[in-house]
């Protein structure tokens, strides 16, 4: 029977060792993904990615806002699957519901009584070099000044205009 045990016990123990981890290779603590080198279809590093987001809700995942979570998750994957950071090129389309995002952390605690989580991403991918849009039509039907949204976040004519634009400069519009 103790035999038994203990080869149950090796057989457990060799299969955690062996299992895939969670990385975030890119975008640190955000858009967390496994990498799996026996998957038939892989992220091609001689490949351009030219990948359009349009974020238009304020639906969370781990905390922030989902389509910002799974922009990173898009950065670590490529990552993961050796595509140089240069052969990669994402915007961001903010608009509708998910404008407040967009918002200054003090304008959003004075708003929301908490701070804005989506911050620290926002900063991660825009230091790797996503583009992040936001509508100045969907800001002015929520009575968003113009001086309340973080600076580091660009303005566009509207969110559809970024959309287009960026779909007729061959960017792969991706739904999530």
């Amino acid at each position: 029977m103790k035999i038994k045990t203990y080869l149950l016990i090796l057989i457990v123990y060799s299969a955690c060792m062996n299992a895939q981890k969670w990385e975030t290779p890119i975008i640190d603590g955000f858009g967390e993904v496994k990498y799996f080198d026996k998957a038939n279809i892989q992220p091609n590093p001689s490949l351009k990615y030219k990948l359009l987001f349009d974020i238009k809700d304020q639906t969370e995942k781990n905390g922030v806002n989902k389509g910002l979570w799974v922009i990173a998750r898009t950065l670590n994957m490529l990552s993961l699957g050796k595509v140089p950071i240069d052969n990669i090129k994402i915007v961001a389309s903010i608009h509708g519901d998910a404008s407040f995002l967009a918002l200054k952390d003090k304008v959003y605690k004075n708003k929301f009584g908490k701070i804005n989580s989506n911050l620290e991403l926002i900063d991660k991918l825009i230091a790797n070099g996503v583009e992040i849009y936001v509508c100045s039509q969907a800001t002015a039907s929520r009575n968003i000044n113009q001086n309340s949204i973080n600076t580091k976040i660009k303005r566009a004519y509207s969110g559809l205009s970024v959309l287009a634009n960026y779909q007729l400069r061959d960017y792969i519009f991706m739904p999530y």
